[in-house]
């Protein structure tokens, strides 16, 4: 008889764990939503002539290792 979905699911979740894992829940912002290029806009104006975010940016360029990316 074929398992349920929920038992396969407690079955993989089960094994992670048996190997050190845990499940975490992450929430991250909802690219979908209408208000998101809005408020990606309002961020990066905010930064557009900031001293410390051209300091920042050009320090990760210098030591990003962009060998083999295209």
């Amino acid at each position: 008889m074929p398992r349920s979905v929920n038992d396969r699911v407690r079955r993989r979740r089960d094994a992670l764990r048996a190997h050190g894992l845990r499940p975490i829940q992450i929430w991250v912002p909802d690219t979908r939503s209408p208000d998101f290029a809005r408020q990606c806009r309002e961020q990066s104006a905010a930064l557009r002539d900031d001293a410390q975010e051209r300091e920042i940016l050009d320090w990760i360029e210098e030591i990003s290792d962009q060998e083999g990316w295209h």
